[in-house]
């Protein structure tokens, strides 16, 4: 039976989580027989244009998705369900945002791609929020009182229209992870040169993976001047992503140049079908692993990792300087890679490691020296929860007997890591190492 009938049947009692996509138009009112259990909500691929007035009576629930429908503001109602914390309306038609329609303890509020021109000054009330996504809406500035919002770890604003960004923006002491490619603050011109690649000197195989921004598969180059390459192609879906913009991450790749711990581009596509955009990457070697894998719900900014994952202080320390590293070669080309998460790095079993996805990229002025400074600063605090995350599910070796003092130096270096892990951070911005600070410590 289809979703939608087992919920009429009433065969659906005690669930906790319901995803109905229908082609609904209304709220089914059978919903509500769900009150005492139900606690995720997703009605996202419908035509839903409002809720109901006594949505109050879903007693437990605590998040609900609701992308892809046609509201065009944000309901009213949603300020009666005090125990919501996430809220999400991806790509609807939302124009209206007033004053104090969420409840308090939202966590994480996405709004990616809608027709938002501003923000309710209430949002500053959201002293919970965590992660707030913005891409691709016509947002020409932010309010103020978002200062107050000392717990935000994570913003998208990529693909709006702000001229510039808030200075207490990169005060906030939690603030890890940014994006604002696609707007006209990036003055920063990226002009990347790297060859065009015709579409017909390419052989597609079998997929790698997907992403929110495109479809990577294995393939082979034709070049003229060689015999073929294995590489990774990515094809742009050409959407809107909760990041932002394809072009956009697309340009960030290949002004990052190359680096031995970046997956960098060996060119775009030239003529790609469907009038798509797509890249050539570097093939990964098949040994390469996710060293994380991405937030979950209860998690919110934070990435998972398999149950019982252990490292060791020595892969722990090589992983830190191949990523200083090459966070370090990109700010120095005045790119921020928004986005540094374990979940976005590669790994094999010797340690190696490489930094993927661009999607979050942004550009600044290297010559503006504030701007500059307090933008790395602010990916530092990244780096730092990387750090923790893998120093959190450290193991020690077991060394006994006539090897104990390799054991004295291994909890050295140990302690010394957490040291490096707490500086980057630290509440106050300014008080963070930068990326070749952290480079000769880790040396």
């Amino acid at each position: 039976m289809e979703t939608i009938d087992l919920l009429r049947s009433g065969k659906l009692q005690g669930i906790k989580r319901l995803d109905l996509a229908a082609g609904l138009t209304e709220f089914p009112i059978e919903i509500f027989d769900l009150a005492d259990s139900l606690e995720i909500l997703n009605l996202s691929d419908n035509h839903l244009r409002s809720l109901p007035a006594d949505l109050i009576r879903l007693k437990n629930l605590k998040i609900i998705f609701l992308s892809n429908n046609d509201f065009e503001l944000v309901p009213e109602v949603l300020a009666d369900c005090q125990h919501l914390s996430m809220v999400g309306f991806k790509s609807n038609k939302i124009r209206v945002f007033d004053e104090n329609v969420l409840p308090l303890g939202v966590r994480w509020l996405i709004l990616t791609d809608n027709q938002l021109e501003r923000l309710p000054n209430s949002i500053g009330k959201l002293l919970s929020l965590q992660k707030l996504m913005l891409a691709g809406n016509q947002l020409r500035s932010l309010p103020d009182e978002m200062a107050a919002c000392q717990n935000l770890e994570l913003i998208r604003l990529a693909a709006n229209r702000l001229e510039s960004l808030p200075q207490w923006l990169f005060t906030l002491p939690r603030l890890s992870w940014l994006a604002y490619a696609g707007n006209p603050v990036c003055t920063a011109n990226l002009s990347p040169n790297v060859p065009v690649i015709p579409w017909t000197d390419l052989t597609l195989s079998e997929p790698l993976g997907e992403g929110a921004s495109g479809v990577i598969s294995r393939g082979l180059w034709h070049s003229p001047a060689q015999s073929p390459t294995d590489v990774a192609i990515k094809i742009f879906k050409g959407a809107m992503t909760s990041d932002g913009a394809p072009a956009d991450e697309m340009n960030a790749c290949m002004a990052a140049g190359g680096h031995p711990h970046l997956v960098g581009a060996l060119g775009k596509i030239g003529d790609c079908p469907d009038e798509r955009s797509g890249l050539i990457l570097s093939l990964i070697p098949p040994d390469y692993k996710n060293l994380g894998n991405p937030p979950s719900l209860d998690s919110c900014t934070r990435d998972t990792y398999p149950e019982g994952i252990s490292f060791t202080v020595a892969k722990i320390l090589q992983i830190a300087i191949a990523i200083s590293s090459a966070a370090a070669h990109l700010h120095a080309q005045g790119i921020m890679h928004g986005d540094l998460y374990a979940h976005n790095i590669m790994t094999n079993d010797r340690g190696n490691c490489l930094l993927g996805d661009f999607g979050a990229a942004s550009s600044y002025d290297r010559t503006n020296s504030i701007a500059s400074l307090a933008s790395e600063r602010l990916e530092v605090r990244a780096f730092g929860c990387l750090l923790e995350d893998l120093l959190v599910r450290c193991q020690l070796s077991d060394i006994v007997g006539e090897v104990a003092e390799d054991n004295n130096q291994e909890k050295l270096v140990l302690d010394r890591l957490k040291k490096l892990q707490q500086d980057c951070m630290q509440i106050l911005p300014t008080n963070r190492p930068l990326f070749i600070e952290i480079g000769k410590i880790l040396a």
